[in-house]
């Protein structure tokens, strides 16, 4: 028997996921009040379940499903096993000979999901 598989949209970035995979994704919002921000009150946390909506196709070895441009009704389950921040990236802006010079560093926050199930 083929394997069963989704892709899913999050993030601006599409993935392929079976059951079992683990991806790293971008941070996801919040859930609760939009008017309380930062993780302590309202975010996820490490072993939420988080649903996908945003499904484009799913194949299950014998037929396949496309949406235009979503499946109506399809939902792929993950939990989340580890939230962080990337490496860092540095950024450095220079002219020689003028006295210009700057240094940025950036952080990118993710999400480790391992996905449960397709449905």
């Amino acid at each position: 028997m083929a394997k069963e598989f989704a892709i899913i949209e999050t993030g601006g970035k599409q993935y392929m996921v079976s059951a079992g995979d683990i991806i790293r994704i971008e941070k996801l919002k919040t859930k609760g009040d939009p008017s309380r921000q930062g993780a302590a009150e309202a975010g996820h946390k490490v072993g939420d379940s988080v649903v996908f909506d945003n499904v484009l196709m799913v194949d299950n070895g014998f037929d396949t499903t496309i949406g235009e441009p979503f499946i109506k009704g399809a939902q792929v389950t993950g939990e989340i096993k580890k939230i962080a921040r990337a490496k860092k990236v540095v950024v450095i802006k220079y002219k020689a000979k003028s006295n210009y010079f700057k240094k940025r560093g950036h952080r990118q926050p993710y999400f480790k999901i391992k996905i449960t199930k397709l449905g």
